[in-house]
């Protein structure tokens, strides 16, 4: 059996944490998965996907510089913690017929890790 310094157990013990469904998720990492079809920040803008600046209480389907689907102009929704956390888990049963092309997050602690990032952007525009 091959021994392993103590170090290099306890690096592999903290990496470990970040992964784990009941360790801390950092809310830019979460981002992360995000960031290929929306923007944040100061000079973010609609892209493949709309950008997330100011997002909460927001109506859905609003922001003038993304092409919106029709179902999600249609959805009534304004953008909070609950309606955003249920988009998040599954945007195709939230609003069928979106064009957002993802599966969701099951993990609760990546969606309110993710909900806390886009709150620092709340006052961006």
């Amino acid at each position: 059996m091959r021994a392993f310094p103590s170090s290099f157990l306890l690096a592999a013990a903290v990496a470990l944490q970040g992964c784990s469904p009941s360790g801390p998720v950092d809310g830019a990492t979460a981002f992360q998965k995000c960031a290929s079809c929306h923007a944040v920040g100061p000079n973010a803008h609609g892209g493949f996907g709309p950008q997330l600046n100011g997002l909460f209480g927001r109506r859905a389907g609003t922001t003038p510089d993304y092409a919106y689907s029709d179902a999600m102009k249609r959805s009534d929704i304004v953008w909070n913690d609950a309606t955003l956390a249920a988009f998040l888990r599954d945007p195709h049963q939230v609003v069928p017929g979106t064009r957002m092309r993802f599966w969701g997050i099951g993990n609760e602690r990546e969606i309110a890790a993710l909900l806390a990032h886009l709150r620092t952007f709340q006052d961006v525009r």
